[in-house]
């Protein structure tokens, strides 16, 4: 059965006045009648591990060779030419000249039960490696940045898909009437591909990502303007959905019924979320624990605020976190990222855990594409590694992925894969997977035929999952 929701239903005009004059209180009821009904139209195709999920895109592309593939070959050929075979034909985004070799300068360790090597600079990641999923052999059809985000997070390079997480708030809905079913966090600039990263595409605007902000209204004209109470907002909200109501009989525009919703969920989101947001009830041991200060706007905040929207019912989280482009010092970059995220990261899976969420929660550590094993520019301190589509790495850690598990691998110098290769659409069809949807079902009438987000590709990658 086709996962396809229906467009929005019209209402007789009968229907509408019998609604209007019982004022705003019966518009949000059908409303959520509405979405839950939608929701139900859902048959999952086999009993979801994942309710949640948290999606971290480190953009900018962290260098998979300094932080978690190991790869002593390439220390003991640093400063060698790359070999001629591997040159020839090979297109680069900078690199012009057959480039050096450049081997990580960092230690690896071995961690956990189950031996997973980290780099030196990822300690507090070691302490849950047995919670982690590590592919190593994920690849992609992109090298430049802006279309290589669009690829990982709606599998198509141009603007105008709906990403990932309004594909799971398209088929799978909120449990959490309050809040939006997927919401966006970003640290530092916004990513080059700008908010199409979050957009719906061409699905009904009501599930493109909302974006949560740490300075101001943490959603834009969240508050009240001067002089306007709760009561009058209220009653504002009230004529405007009426108006609206009287346009969507007359033309059945989902857009319309969509505007509904969205003016119904950010008068109740006065409300829900300046309690979310604020993470001064969180207790010292939890803000020790993630390295936070309430109030403070930060990575590790951003993190403390994703398990609190997963726990109260938000579908999709997604976290982007800029300065990862290493072309240049990627030896410092990457040490100075990494200190930035470790900690955060190791909590947010500790604290999921500890309060019983992270089986129903899939945290994803991912980023737009790889590293290469070779150096850019000069060697020593200087020295930066270029984009790398055709080898690089994402871990997941709980909601059904199997932990202390390794798929995929690369060669002795991290330049091709050798085992197990898991494309983006492969990756993309395991994570609707575990949220219960089969990739090839969830699906969007556009322009005269169905779309999905793998397209006509991807398999689901049967040995990342519990």
């Amino acid at each position: 059965m086709k996962l396809r929701h229906n467009q929005a239903k019209t209402i007789g005009r009968r229907e509408l006045f019998q609604s209007v004059g019982m004022g705003l209180g019966s518009v949000a009821l059908g409303s959520l009648l509405g979405r839950e009904s939608a929701a139900r139209t859902i048959a999952p195709h086999r009993a979801a591990t994942a309710k949640s999920v948290i999606f971290l895109h480190m953009v900018g592309a962290p260098s998979q060779l300094d932080l978690f593939s190991h790869k002593p070959m390439l220390r003991k050929y640093d400063g060698q030419k790359l070999p001629d075979h591997l040159w020839e034909g090979l297109r680069l985004a900078f690199i012009r000249e057959q480039p050096n070799l450049m081997g990580s300068p960092f230690k690896f360790h071995k961690f956990g039960q189950s031996g997973l090597e980290l780099s030196e600079l990822l300690p507090n990641l070691g302490s849950v490696a047995d919670e982690l999923t590590m592919i190593q052999s994920l690849h992609t059809e992109q090298f430049n940045h802006a279309p290589a985000q669009l690829f990982m997070q709606t599998g198509f390079a141009r603007f105008g898909r709906p990403c990932i997480g309004s594909w799971a708030s398209y088929g799978l809905g909120s449990e959490n009437e309050d809040l939006p079913a997927f919401v966006v966090m970003n640290t530092g600039l916004i990513a080059g591909a700008g908010n199409s990263l979050w957009g719906s595409g061409f699905l009904p605007t009501v599930h493109q990502g909302v974006e949560f902000r740490s300075k101001g209204d943490p959603v834009l004209f969240l508050s009240n303007p001067t002089g306007v109470d709760a009561d009058r907002r209220g009653r504002i909200v009230d004529g405007i959905n009426r108006l609206n109501q009287i346009q969507l009989a007359d033309v059945g525009d989902p857009e319309i019924a969509t505007r509904i919703d969205q003016y119904e969920l950010a008068f109740r989101m006065q409300t829900s979320v300046p309690e979310l947001m604020d993470t001064a009830q969180e207790t010292a041991a939890t803000h020790e624990l993630y390295g936070t200060k309430p109030g403070k706007p930060s990575f590790a905040n951003n993190c403390l605020l994703a398990r609190r929207l997963v726990e109260r019912g938000v579908r999709f989280v997604q976290l982007y976190d800029q300065g990862w482009d290493t072309h240049g010092s990627v030896q410092a970059g990457v040490a100075r990222k990494a200190k930035q995220v470790d900690r955060p990261i190791a909590a947010l899976i500790k604290d999921l855990k500890q309060r019983g969420l992270l089986d129903q929660t899939l945290v994803v550590f991912a980023s737009e594409f790889g590293r290469t094993p070779m150096l850019q520019g000069t060697s020593g301190p200087a020295a930066g590694r270029d984009h790398h589509k055709d080898a690089f790495t994402v871990w997941m850690a709980g909601g059904g992925a199997k932990p202390a598990t390794v798929v995929g691998e690369t060669d002795d110098i991290g330049f091709n894969i050798v085992k197990q290769p898991v494309h983006v659409n492969d990756f993309h069809a395991t994570l609707l997977h575990l949220l219960g949807i089969d990739h090839k079902d969830l699906t969007y009438r556009h322009q005269g035929r169905d779309f999905r987000l793998t397209d006509i590709a991807g398999k689901v990658v049967d040995a990342a999952i519990a």
